[in-house]
């Protein structure tokens, strides 16, 4: 099987920090909340600096958006314990859930699914066609898009040479760019790719539902400063302005306007939970 990864870079601000008045340097706790890259860089910096601004501002509690190049960097920053709060669906394998993070809200969204597609007019028809191709997936960490759809091929038998494309958007440009033959994606996300670009797919496997991303803290974040990010979140869809930021953020990735915050106690992830009982075992 052979992997190839677009590498990550960092930029450090630090001279920029040190021309700021000292007035505007104060000390207050940030709270790191690192989202999984479900599109590319600045489009989800697009969908989330407004809403964990407006969370900022509605909970007292400072959130600042840290997201790596891909999802799997942004993943790493979360095992490293360098973030306290996430959007994720990366923590629920049995060894990750020992880290203790803790779900308190979702989106509303409708279930989502693993699928594995290819353009509209691709030649291939069903999933044997994929066999000995290359096939696009986000990433090592995307759970919907890449796990699911290829433990399905590793369970059929169907051997394909997986390429990352360090988010979904960058998997499905290697489809439409003729360098892959199909892609491993989240139905969600999909649907919205081809909402925004006016493309088709057709799609060859479905997989189960599962819910949307969790909202989850760290089990260092005490439980006032938890409930407090929380009731911002959830309290955004009766907000007039927050329901404005919600629907504005949405129509820049595709997502539905009402696509809200609400709460979860982390019930609804046991098919996630699930998986990992029968997965390969070089995906659990």
């Amino acid at each position: 099987m052979m992997r190839r990864f677009f590498k990550p870079f960092a930029v450090l601000g630090l001279s920029l920090l040190t021309q700021l008045p000292s007035q505007a340097v104060a000390e207050e706790t940030v709270y790191r909340f690192s989202p999984v890259n479900q599109y590319d860089i600045n489009l989800t910096a697009a969908y989330w600096n407004p809403i964990i601004n407006y969370v900022s501002e509605k909970s007292g509690v400072k959130l600042s958006l840290k997201i790596g190049r891909t999802s799997a960097d942004t993943t790493s920053y979360v095992l490293a314990k360098e973030v306290e709060f996430v959007f994720s669906n990366h923590l629920f394998s049995p060894e990750r859930e020992k880290l203790g993070w803790r779900v308190f809200g979702r989106r509303n969204t409708p279930p989502i699914q693993g699928q594995i597609v290819v353009p509209s007019d691709s030649p291939v028809q069903t999933i044997r066609d994929l066999q000995s191709t290359s096939v696009a997936f986000p990433g090592p960490e995307a759970f919907i898009a890449y796990k699911v759809p290829y433990a399905h091929l590793l369970n059929q038998g169907v051997n394909v040479n997986v390429v990352f494309g360090g988010n979904m958007n960058g998997a499905i440009a290697q489809l439409f760019a003729g360098k892959v033959q199909a892609v491993g994606g989240n139905s969600q996300l999909l649907e919205s790719y081809a909402n925004r670009e006016k493309k088709s797919f057709r799609i060859l496997w479905t997989s189960e539902p599962y819910y949307d991303l969790a909202l989850m803290a760290s089990s260092k974040v005490s439980d006032t400063t938890l409930k407090a990010v929380a009731n911002a979140f959830m309290q955004m869809k009766n907000d007039p302005r927050g329901r404005e930021i919600l629907h504005e953020s949405a129509a820049k990735v595709g997502l539905d306007k009402d696509a809200y915050f609400i709460p979860s106690d982390g019930s609804e992830y046991a098919s996630y939970r699930r998986f990992y009982q029968t997965a390969p075992s070089t995906l659990r």
